[in-house]
């Protein structure tokens, strides 16, 4: 099997800078060995072409590789709505979002949304993503034909609700299990595509929908879970009326058993105490949104009670809340934010960042094994950052002082234009004319 030898200036973070300041690993002349999209060998460029002299090169030197992004919430039937400012969670669902997912019963609409959705995402240098599907089994069929052939790692499912939406998104607890279990034989597994079982929220998933959910769960063990919890203080206030019974926002999923290690819940902007630390216990993580948070004026991500109590966290895009697909623009936003909180934030610097970007995303799915990270055994997704000529990004990469300030930079004012070539597998999947 042919190997191939990249050189480039490449960064990522195989632990996490929360727990390890020295997280960040640099290499201003780098080199990855890659053979059957699989990294052999990382480092130095100069030792490891000694050591393979016969391997062809790939020279990306001018910019930055970066392990592929990891998003780890995304809407597939909202791209087409993102933008929509000025309004609060409720009244932007039932304004925007809701009347676009219903057009996704008709499949060959359902397509080309897909595929808009799959070009912004790779666009955008993210390799994998956690995507709250559509209320409909045919549309997240299709989506899985055409992540499939993009070559996304596609971690996705339909979503499943049956109050408090539009009619044509409700469904019943029967048909919910029916329709998951077939999705789930169908494409569980096969190629890159992994199922969650993704009831939308509690405010529109009664007991039943949740316990169908759980019933996947246990018969299928290795698939995932996501939902939204305390994105809202009316969703929350909401969801309490629905489940009087309830502890609390976690607790309505808890009692279904549904909040465990193969989780992801999106948002969690006004967690207690409480759930924070069965979160943790369970290891069930969550996903930090902060342009959708500003967007939709949800509230400030309080970080630092999630890394005291110890819970997962990695980012997503939440588009078509969010504001686009970058998680570039993610990483800035939670910077941003996390300043504005003074002494209850968390400062960020561009090594969380990468890593919340990244290796945690990886981690928070369960496939660090497999992506997050340019470790030796890793797939090789990576995103090669190099802006064109004239540009401010080309300037301060031309001239910062190490690889951690071009990161800083890249952060700062990188957007997708700046992405020259998207990896997956091995096999690159975007490339700039």
């Amino acid at each position: 099997m042919t190997s191939v030898l990249y050189r480039a200036t490449l960064l990522h973070t195989p632990e996490s800078p929360f727990t390890h300041p020295d997280a960040l690993r640099a290499h201003e002349d780098g080199g990855l060995l890659v053979s059957g999209g699989v990294i052999q060998a990382s480092g130095d460029f100069a030792a490891l072409r000694a050591a393979h002299p016969a391997a062809p090169v790939t020279d990306l030197r001018g910019g930055l590789l970066l392990p592929g992004f990891i998003d780890t919430h995304v809407h597939l039937p909202q791209v087409r709505v993102i933008g929509g400012l000025g309004l609060p969670l409720l009244a932007w669902l039932e304004g925007c979002a809701l009347p676009e997912e219903a057009r996704l019963a008709d499949d060959t609409y359902a397509r080309a949304v897909a595929r808009d959705f799959l070009d912004g995402l790779l666009g955008a240098g993210t390799t994998t993503a956690l995507v709250f599907g559509s209320h409909f089994a045919s549309a997240v069929d299709l989506f899985f034909e055409e992540a499939a052939q993009v070559g996304l790692r596609a971690v996705a499912g339909q979503v499943v609700s049956d109050r408090l939406l539009r009619d044509e998104l409700h469904t019943t607890p029967e048909r919910a299990y029916a329709e998951g279990r077939a999705l789930i034989e169908r494409w569980h597994g096969v190629g890159r595509a992994l199922y969650t079982v993704t009831p939308r929220f509690s405010l529109s998933a009664s007991e039943g929908i949740l316990d169908a959910c759980a019933a996947l769960m246990t018969e299928f063990p290795d698939v995932r879970f996501t939902s939204h919890i305390n994105e809202n203080v009316r969703e929350v206030e909401v969801v309490r009326g629905l489940f009087p019974g309830a502890r609390d926002y976690l607790d309505t999923y808890e009692r279904a058993g549904l909040v465990n290690a193969r989780g992801v819940l999106a948002h969690n902007i006004h967690p207690s105490d409480r759930e924070l630390g069965v979160l943790a216990e369970r290891g069930c993580a969550v996903s930090h949104c902060p342009c959708s948070n500003s967007a939709l004026g949800s509230g400030f991500f309080p970080l630092r009670r999630h890394l005291q109590a110890g819970v997962p966290v990695a980012l997503g895009s939440d588009v078509g809340g969010g504001t686009g697909f970058s998680l570039l623009k993610e990483g800035l936003q939670a910077h941003f934010m996390q300043n504005l909180m003074g002494e209850a934030g968390a400062p960020l610097t561009p090594a969380h960042l990468l890593y919340l970007a990244t290796r945690a995303g990886a981690q928070a799915l369960g496939l660090e094994a497999q992506v997050g990270s340019f470790l030796p055994g890793q797939q090789f997704d990576a995103v090669h950052l190099s802006p064109l000529p004239g540009t401010p990004l080309d300037a301060v990469f031309r001239h910062a002082a190490s690889p951690e300030r071009a990161l800083a930079a890249a952060f700062a004012t990188g957007t997708p234009a700046d992405i020259a070539g998207v990896w997956i597998g091995g096999g690159q999947v975007r490339a700039r004319a």
